[in-house]
């Protein structure tokens, strides 16, 4: 019978004994090739000493569920992701356990908490930065992670599913550049999310590989839902020298800028072209219809799905690093500046 204390080692206590990361403890345990000797001598000989076997991948019992995990819900955003995923769990004959955890540690807590009671064949994280605590539980109960739209740089041995955040932000504003405008104004996402970051940074360039000076005081701050989009607008509406085209960097900002222009009595786009980021199912629905960037939400909850039962499956991961490609949708909400 193994001892208490061949029961309670865990990959991290012998990293922090062989005064490495736990990431080359793993390395070693599945024998990658990517770890110098004398590392590897040292941590296996931790290894040996505290009796610490890795459960072969082979004697896993499948709990036919996925735990898909996002901070809101209260989004269209978030459906599109859990259509992608439900359609490969279907097909494979698993469930979805999704979970909101509202950004607060205490949810999370109990999330991991109701985890740990039931069993479960990997974990989809969205839009999350992956904290190191939450990470090192996740690796001590051995459980497959994916994370969709990183708000963070994760950890190097952590796949994640994005989009080419960049490029979207820099199509949206060269098409407004390409219709004659150049006082265009931005509505940016939450600051702590890097596709908020890189939305923003591709608007800069375009602006700049353009020749237009980037004017910050056409840049609002927002959080990627209706109210800070009717915000943002109606701020950037009230300016002296208001903007002639608004690119809010979500397709329900978007919307919440087309309420600013209505209260104002301004019309879309004949006074304010509009361009949002998502395309969502409604905004072909709104009026006018919206032009906006298109990221494969669905394609990216589907393609989490099928990783993260591959890492269940015990299989490798060719790229641990995969954007889809965004693209300019272009609809009736932008048009040339009036004169």
């Amino acid at each position: 019978m193994a001892s208490d204390e061949e029961r309670r080692i865990t990959i991290s206590a012998i990293a922090r004994e062989a005064g490495v990361s736990v990431p080359t403890v793993s390395r070693v345990l599945n024998g990658r090739s990517d770890v110098s000797p004398g590392t590897r001598e040292r941590v296996e000989e931790l290894l040996s000493r505290h009796g610490y076997r890795r459960r072969p991948a082979s004697t896993r019992v499948s709990a036919n569920l996925i735990d898909l995990v996002f901070n809101d819900l209260d989004s269209p955003w978030a459906v599109e992701i859990i259509r992608g995923v439900e359609e490969v769990a279907h097909a494979s004959g698993f469930g979805t356990v999704v979970s909101a955890v509202h950004r607060h540690s205490t949810h999370m807590r109990q999330w991991l908490q109701n985890l740990r009671a039931r069993a479960t064949d990997g974990v989809i994280l969205v839009a999350s930065d992956l904290a190191p605590p939450l990470h090192a539980e996740l690796r001590r109960l051995d459980m497959p992670v994916v994370v969709v739209d990183p708000a963070g740089v994760p950890s190097m041995d952590v796949p994640t599913i994005g989009a080419t955040n960049w490029t979207g932000g820099r199509l949206a504003t060269e098409y407004l550049l390409s219709l004659g405008h150049r006082r265009i104004g931005f509505i940016a996402g939450p600051t702590s999310l890097l596709c908020s970051r890189a939305r923003l940074d591709g608007y800069r360039a375009a602006l700049e590989a353009s020749g237009v000076p980037v004017d910050d005081s056409l840049i609002q701050q927002g959080d990627f839902y209706h109210e800070s989009g009717f915000a943002g607008g109606m701020a950037l509406l009230d300016m002296d020298k208001s903007p002639t085209a608004i690119f809010a960097s979500s397709d329900q900002m978007a919307l919440g800028v087309y309420e600013a222009v209505r209260q104002r009595g301004l019309r879309v786009p004949n006074d304010v072209s509009v361009v949002g980021f998502d395309d969502l199912p409604e905004v072909r629905w709104s009026s006018p219809p919206l032009t906006t960037i298109r990221q494969p939400l669905a394609e990216m909850g589907l393609l989490a799905a099928r990783t993260v039962l591959r890492l269940a499956q015990g299989e490798k991961i060719e790229s641990p690093r995969v954007e889809l490609a965004t693209e300019l949708v272009v609809r009736d909400s932008a048009a040339p500046p009036s004169l």
